[in-house]
């Protein structure tokens, strides 16, 4: 099974490193690509060296975006380098499952790839989402993950971790996702107990005019 993950300058390190992790115990193999190949600082300053572009567009069964700080996505979505995009939209064109954790469906969104399917995103940026993306159903309640037929999305940050397990369990069967959550010992059980914030604006700027 191969997963490709595009990554971008202040990309989320766990909507990357924790789906990585669990695809990897799978024995997945994991694609990581970038616009321009090299170190890679992701949002909390940890680099990683990609040394794959988007210039080569192959079948594979997921393509994984994950979400990062709000500039990036504006840089990707409205500004004049369109590499991510496009490649976005073409890898989608060739892989059985097309992906997103966090705020990576907003650029999912943007390629147009979430209209008509019901979706999911983290909480602080549902607003932006109903707002200018009609087209897409959100779902409501604040969902872990949603799948609706071939797209799989998930909520914020940590939620990766149960969306990689339900895409292993899509591809190679349940008893290998139940095999990787032993092997991970992904069990979890906060010691805090904390309700998802009401929010009625985003952080992401308005769409640009």
């Amino acid at each position: 099974m191969r997963i490709v993950i595009p990554v971008y300058p202040e990309v989320d390190l766990l909507d990357v490193c924790g789906p990585a992790e669990m695809f990897n115990w799978a024995k997945f193999d994991v694609a990581l690509v970038a616009a321009d190949p090299g170190p890679i600082t992701f949002n909390n300053g940890f680099q990683f060296n990609v040394t794959a572009g988007l210039d080569s567009v192959t079948p594979c069964d997921a393509l994984w975006v994950p979400g990062g700080e709000p500039d990036a996505l504006q840089a990707i979505m409205f500004g004049s380098d369109r590499r991510y995009q496009q490649f976005v939209t073409a890898q989608a064109a060739q892989a059985r499952y097309i992906c997103s954790v966090c705020e990576g469906a907003l650029l999912v969104a943007h390629c147009g790839l979430l209209d008509g399917y019901n979706a999911t995103t983290h909480w602080a940026f549902i607003p932006y989402l109903l707002q200018n993306y009609p087209a897409i159903s959100v779902a409501p309640g604040h969902p872990r993950f949603v799948l609706d037929r071939n797209r799989l999305t998930g909520g914020g940050i940590s939620s990766g971790l149960d969306e990689a397990l339900q895409l292993i369990s899509l591809l190679g069967g349940e008893d290998l996702a139940a095999s990787v959550q032993q092997t991970t010992q992904y069990y979890p059980h906060p010691p805090v107990d904390s309700d998802i914030p009401n929010i009625i604006q985003s952080p992401m700027p308005p769409v640009p005019a």
